[in-house]
């Protein structure tokens, strides 16, 4: 019928409302990237009571023949939309799972910078002076750090390739120290978080903090989208698919869903067939049976998520069983 830019404002989330109020009567909205770009018009949209459907990215084919531009994007969603072929349900990110996203996101990017700064201060000392290096080789973390921040340093004489590693030690040992510290309060936040979201899937073994919140993430603050534990599996990428042909018959795993999840999963699993009496019960009778540890890995992926669904339903009544 028609078709409008606006600014990915407030006030231009309303004017959207109006005018597509002013072409009939709204039976759903299919937004492209409701996670990431259109996450505040889906929360915005969510808020008025309007339907909103996570559209798929058009396929390469299809651009190749048609182009791309905002414009041929906003149509070819219209037309998914209408046709109702693989539509999903957003999340509505704006409860307690949101808040998790959040400080996971701050905490992993945390944790990563504190880990490339620690890497980048050791390389420095593998070609730091003869007498700066002797001093530090073969300390502990710990001491290490604390050794660089107590570095005296000359600023005059920063032309000394002594003096100017010197420097450079101290500010990456400085830098690192204060990222550890913002990534353990971090996670310690999290943790809080974690527990009081979803006690239940907390206290499912082979579960921590990180991979409990990845699949909170992925389930989003709206679970009553996840129909069944079917569903979840797929979502997890753990839901076997059929992969014969002619005399073979077998199964394989779905390797499409959230890779986060499907990560937190095989972490866990790992854990698990390392420290959980079922889970190496399982592996020595199935190793016993002829099956590989990767075929093993993959069903108890397949198992736990089980588990995992089971607990959320215990913190989310609404979970259809």
């Amino acid at each position: 019928m028609d078709d409008r830019e606006f600014p990915a404002t407030t006030e231009g989330y309303r004017l959207i409302l109006e005018w597509l109020s002013s072409c009939g009567t709204i039976v759903d909205v299919g937004i492209e990237g409701s996670a990431s770009y259109g996450a505040g018009l889906t929360r915005y949209l969510h808020n008025a009571d309007i339907s909103v459907s996570e559209v798929p990215h058009p396929s390469r084919r299809l651009r190749r023949a048609s182009g791309k531009s905002d414009e041929l994007d906003a149509y070819a969603a219209a037309r998914v939309v209408l046709s109702r072929h693989q539509l999903s349900t957003p999340k509505r990110g704006n409860g307690a799972i949101e808040a998790i996203r959040a400080l996971r996101v701050a905490s992993t990017s945390a944790t990563k910078a504190a880990t490339a700064s620690m890497n980048t201060l050791r390389a420095l000392i593998v070609t730091a002076p003869d007498e700066l290096r002797e001093q530090l080789r073969g300390l502990r973390a710990a001491t290490l750090l604390t050794r660089c921040v107590d570095l005296p340093t000359d600023a005059e004489r920063l032309s000394d390739p002594a003096e100017a590693t010197k420097m450079a030690l101290r500010s990456l040992a400085t830098r690192t120290k204060l990222l550890r510290s913002e990534a353990t309060q971090l996670k310690k936040n999290l943790a809080a978080l974690v527990a009081d979201a979803a006690p239940a899937t907390s206290a499912v073994f082979g579960l921590g903090t990180d991979t409990a919140a990845a699949l909170l993430i992925t389930i989003g603050d709206n679970p009553d989208r996840l129909r069944s534990e079917a569903s979840f599996a797929h979502l997890c990428g753990v839901a076997p698919v059929p992969a014969s042909s002619g005399k073979t018959h077998r199964h394989r795993l779905h390797r499409g869903g959230d890779r986060r999840a499907n990560q937190a999963l095989h972490t866990a699993v790992i854990v698990r067939l390392r420290y959980h009496n079922g889970a190496r019960e399982y592996a020595n009778r199935r190793t016993t049976e002829g099956k590989s540890m990767p075929e093993i890995i993959r069903c108890q992926k397949r198992y736990l998520a089980r588990e995992v669904f089971t607990a959320l339903r215990t913190d989310y009544r609404d979970l259809t069983p």
